[in-house]
């Protein structure tokens, strides 16, 4: 099935008249009006080439306003101990001694492969998040 375009109705949509989001208030509304054609249960063409420009455009500011940042491995090893509420002792023996866990946990040791792959096993996650 082949579905027609209308570009009189695409033109007629295009009061929003999109272009590059610069501010707060531009991309507030422009995420208004993604909800607004996310909404429409029966969405045209036309609407679905609206929503489509606006989704990148929206994207687009995000990314550069506001760039999510890897986390560390340390970062997440904290995260995952902290969610979980596990202690540094409970990753003695896991990891190696007293004295290496706090460092690793500390950011003073740099986690190896095999620890990697310990806590991996120990949190039930990849290996590759703590490389």
């Amino acid at each position: 099935m082949t579905t027609y375009f209308n570009t009189t109705i695409y033109s007629q949509l295009l009061v929003f008249q999109p272009k590059a989001i610069a501010t707060e208030a531009e991309s507030d509304r422009t995420l208004e009006a993604v909800e607004k054609l996310m909404a429409c249960k029966q969405r045209t063409p036309e609407q679905t080439a609206i929503l489509q420009l606006l989704v990148i455009l929206v994207e687009e500011f995000e990314n550069k306003h506001y760039p999510i940042e890897p986390a560390s491995p340390h970062a997440i090893l904290k995260h995952l101990m902290e969610a979980r509420g596990i202690k540094q002792s409970d990753l003695i023996g896991i990891i190696g001694s007293k004295g290496v866990v706090s460092e690793v946990v500390n950011e003073k040791r740099a986690i190896s492969k095999e620890q990697a792959k310990a806590l991996g096993e120990f949190f039930y996650v990849s290996p590759a998040l703590f490389i």
